[in-house]
């Protein structure tokens, strides 16, 4: 293929990335699955990721693009927007392109023509394990997948940061202990799963993420009154009755949650609780979803110790656990998540900080104490 890398991450992590493709779509054949996208190759990866990446530090109109470049013939879509003649594929003209598709959603198409990358237009509609290259921010590319069943999020594979490369390790999630939301960020899910709860989980992740305020949110056991020990009295925002909102629309038959009014009735509801922990102190929801209360103040039970050392793992090839003292782990926050969970085991705590890290604490069995699971690199 014809091209001049210049940016030299991608050259480094592109063979890593056709090899997971390659497996992927290997396992996913052995399974009868159908409409699959092709793999991509190694420099096909590398051109793709050094066009995005300079293309990430232009400006159009005084704005840095974000884009998404889908790796896919145009055969493969089933309505496809097509430009008349292709275009090259070059940093300026993603830059120019980029205010016509950064909605969520749209994907520019690239396909291979000879030895060259052509844009050949734009799509929607992208085939199962398709290769999917976004520009977040400038400097900050992610490769993800759509998933095999189609449900959900995308399945992040590696994050960029300028030289830095992290290449998410998929075996993370099958460790004892691991949470059922990391799992499925890691694609280890099944579709079952996407209609329930993981999925409510994971939307709620992304949202307290995307506004970028902060903030904490604890899922306790529904019915329960034992994680108010952990919190300080009087709670300013109690809910009560506890807002069911969330709880209503999960409970709906599974037939009457495949329309789209119902899809953005969830969306709406959703991010109206992911909204509520920007607000000083935490969010409470049950694990039936229902709101309890919002800007609560965490406290240390009468008679518990502090909490010492958590382990913090992060779900990327490389990463090793390391076992540290909470107040060096985050700010605030994240002490007062770790104390929270390791008062109340059967609690999850969700962290997001203003800087974009996104942190899991759980209680774990096997460790015999609190577990710090950062997944930021899983939810761009």
């Amino acid at each position: 293929m014809s091209h001049r890398t210049t940016y030299q991450a991608a050259r480094a992590v592109a063979p890593a990335i056709e090899q997971h493709f390659a497996s992927l779509l290997e396992e996913a054949r052995q399974q009868d699955a159908q409409d699959l996208a092709h793999g991509p190759q190694a420099e096909v990866i590398e051109a793709l990721a050094n066009a995005a990446f300079w293309a990430s530090l232009l400006h159009e109109e005084g704005l840095s693009p974000k884009i998404s470049i889908a790796y896919l013939s145009p055969e493969q879509s089933p309505q496809p927007l097509l430009f008349e003649k292709p275009f090259t594929l070059t940093p300026g003209i993603l830059t120019k392109l980029a205010p016509a598709v950064e909605r969520p959603g749209i994907h520019l198409g690239v396909w291979q023509n000879g030895d060259k990358l052509q844009l050949w237009g734009a799509t929607r509609l992208i085939p199962s394990l398709c290769f999917v290259l976004e520009v977040i921010e400038p400097g900050l590319l992610v490769v993800k997948h759509r998933r095999l069943d189609g449900l959900g999020k995308f399945v992040n594979v590696a994050v960029l940061r300028g030289e830095e490369v992290k290449i998410v390790d998929e075996n993370s999630g099958s460790q004892p202990d691991c949470p059922n939301l990391l799992s499925s960020l890691l694609g280890l899910s099944t579709a079952a799963s996407w209609s329930d709860s993981v999925n409510v989980l994971v939307q709620l992740a992304i949202s307290m993420r995307d506004h970028g305020r902060g903030g904490t949110l604890l899922v306790v056991p529904a019915g329960t009154t034992a994680w108010r020990k952990s919190i300080m009295h009087p709670i300013t925002y109690s809910v009560a009755p506890a807002y069911a909102a969330l709880t209503d629309l999960m409970r709906q038959e599974k037939s009457d949650r495949k329309g789209s009014a119902w899809q953005d009735t969830l969306r709406r509801a959703i991010d109206g609780v992911a909204g509520l922990t920007a607000v000083d102190g935490a969010t409470i929801i049950s694990d039936s979803y229902e709101l309890l209360a919002f800007g609560a103040k965490i406290g240390r039970p009468e008679g518990s110790a502090p909490v010492s050392q958590i382990t913090m793992t992060e779900p990327i090839v490389g990463g090793e656990a390391v076992v540290t003292n909470p107040a060096l782990h985050g700010g605030t926050r994240h002490l007062s998540a770790a104390q929270f969970v390791h008062d109340q085991r059967d609690a999850l705590a969700l962290v997001a900080s203003q800087d974009g890290r996104f942190t899991i604490f759980a209680w774990s069995p096997c460790e015999n104490m609190v577990h710090a699971h950062r997944i930021d690199s899983l939810l761009l």
